[in-house]
Formats: C-alpha cells, structure tokens, sequence
C-alpha cells in the first residue's frame, strides 16, 4: 500500500512537473505575442490605410488606377522551399504538396486570401500555404478569385463554390482525397470559406429529391479574423480597435460597399452570422482564430457562440495583442507560427 502511494505521488508530481511546464511556455508565447503586436502597430506606415481606402472608392466610382497600384505592392511571389511543390492550375488555383510523394491520398484544405474582398492574391497568402505544408503535410489549394469592386458579390462566392467542385471531382488526378477537404481562409476569405460551406448546404437541400451525393461535403472549416457580419457592428471591438490596429473601421466599411454594390448585407451568404441554426446545425467542426486587437474579434465570438448554439464543434482562440493581418502581413511571427500550428492539428484531428 505504502509503495501504491509512492508511485500515486510520483505520477501526480510527473503531471504537475508537465502542467507547469506547458503554462510557461503558453505564458512565454502570449507574452511574444503581445510584444510583437505592439511593435507591427508601431511599424504601421502613416496614411497607408487611407490611401487604400482612397483606393477602394476611387474604383467603386469607377477609377480603378490607385487600386491596380495598391494590389500591385501587395502581389509578392513566395520563393517555395525544398519541401513544397507548388502547381499552377487553369490560371486561378494553385495546389501545394509535399515534396514527397505520399503513399496515400491527401487531405486538402481549399484557402482563400483575405484582402477585403479588395485586394490580395494567392501570392499574399502563399506563405501561410507553404508553412502548412510543411508542418501538416497536407495539400493546400489556393483560389485566385474575381476582386471586388468590378466583380461584386456573388462573383467571389460563386467562384470559391467551383473550386470545392473541382477539387471533388478532380481530387484522383492529384492524389487527394476527395472525402477530406476543408475550406479555410482569412479576413475576407474567411467570410467566403464560410458561406461557400454555407452554399453547398443550400445547394445539398436543393437536390435532396434528386441527387444531393454530387454535392461535396466540407471535412472541416478554418477560419482566421473572418467577416461574419458585413456592416458596422458598432461592438465593443470595433469602437476600440477601429483605427490604427491593422485594419480600420473606415476602410472596412469601404469594402462592405465595394463587395456588396447593393446587394443585401443581411444575405446569409453575404453575412454568414445571420444562417438559421438549422443550416449551421449542418456545418462541419470550425476552427476559429482571433486576434484580440482587431475590429472583428467581436463578431467572431459572436459567431463562434451561434454555432455552438447550432450544435458545431468549435474550437475557438484569440491570441492576445495581436491585431489584423498576421497570416498575410510579416512582423507578427508568434501569431503566425500559432495558427500554422493549431490548423495543422486541427485539419489532423478532422482527418480521424
């Protein structure tokens, strides 16, 4: 008996040993974290956001000159490393694998690049890509989707629906696996990973008397800052980040206007916060990132409690002072490294 409590002692102390452990090093990250937010703020060029901004509505009047240039600055090719083969596809996507070759099918996450439905590229999210890659060794699709505001609303929407079609029915001619893919993306691409699940739901009910199996089902959903709800949600987040914090109120409300050209914000393909909990009850598990200093962080809690309302697995971070940008914008390495890691086990986990 006294050698059982030994042993008991020992093990609890074994696992206490571990759990401070870990509370140190999430403590050391957070505080990486925080420091490396505080200094990308610092950095923020002055007037950047208001020239972009200039930008979005110089084009929605029909002046699209100031914008070419803006995209322009932001369309940097990522130099791929050793590990990762990248493949362009039909001018709009471009598939990252593993260097090599696997002995069985892969599972793909299909990402879509933020940029307020605006700007970016699938070079403004290959780093992210490639880094996933190589810590997942999964597949990554980037989509090269039409830019708002010559290709409103449901320009993006519908072309993001066919890249889950073309990689379903193309998945044998690249080795993947057509049972597991995900959808993924940041900022504005968030905001469209969720509605084309969303999409395909509407679309699955549609069929449902004829033939529903065509349509392809999502393993999982990641989701990083994403625009849940397109209008000025007057939260607590964006009244306090709403300048100066990566992304401005301003300029957000710009890409509203841009991307919408008078459709209705309320859509739920527009604003994904507003399905019913029966079509959110259909949603695969989501992973959602936050960064804490950012107008959008609000409504992504929001959203993240609407879907655990629906019934969705739900894994939920908000990675303390951090602020917009950090999967797409260098200068937040903590961040970025975090959400690589979490959506690599996260996309693992889904594979079980």
């Amino acid at each position: 008996m006294i050698k059982s409590a030994g042993v008991f002692v020992a093990l609890w102390g074994m696992v206490a040993s571990l759990t401070a452990n870990a509370q140190a090093t999430n403590h050391l990250r957070d505080s990486a974290m925080r420091r490396e937010g505080e200094a990308f703020i610092a950095r923020m060029p002055e007037g950047l956001q208001a020239r972009q901004e200039k930008a979005v509505r110089m084009a929605i009047a029909g002046n699209g000159a100031l914008l070419e240039e803006v995209r322009a600055s932001r369309n940097t090719v990522e130099t791929l490393p050793d590990e990762v083969v990248a493949t362009d596809i039909q001018g709009k996507y471009r598939l990252y694998v593993p260097a090599l070759s696997s002995p069985k099918k892969l599972p793909l996450l299909i990402y879509l690049h933020g940029g307020g439905w605006c700007f970016g590229s699938i070079n403004s999210c290959a780093r992210f890509c490639v880094e996933l890659v190589r810590e997942a060794g999964v597949a990554v699709l980037a989509v090269e989707y039409p830019l708002a505001p010559k290709h409103p609303y449901p320009a993006a929407l519908t072309c993001c629906t066919e890249a889950v079609s073309f990689a379903f029915h193309q998945a044998e001619a690249y080795g993947i696996d057509a049972e597991n893919i995900s959808i993924g993306g940041d900022s504005a691409g968030g905001n469209l990973a969720f509605a084309t699940a969303l999409h395909l739901i509407y679309a699955r009910q549609m069929l449902a008397v004829t033939d529903s199996t065509s349509i392809p089902r999502l393993r999982s959903i990641v989701a990083f800052y994403p625009v849940t709800k397109v209008w000025n949600d007057r939260s607590d987040s964006w009244r306090q980040y709403g300048r100066g914090y990566g992304l401005d109120g301003s300029i957000m409300e710009a890409f509203n206007e841009a991307y919408l050209q008078g459709a209705n914000p309320d859509l739920p393909l527009v604003s994904p916060y507003n399905a019913s909990l029966e079509h959110l009850a259909q949603f695969p598990p989501v992973l959602m990132i936050n960064a804490e200093k950012d107008i959008l962080c609000e409504q992504g809690r929001q959203m993240c409690d609407k879907l655990r309302e629906a019934g969705v697995d739900v894994v939920h971070q908000v990675l303390p002072g951090t602020t917009h940008l950090f999967i797409t914008v260098a200068g937040q390495p903590t961040a970025f490294g975090e959400a690589v890691r979490a959506t690599g086990e996260f996309l693992k986990r889904a594979d079980r």
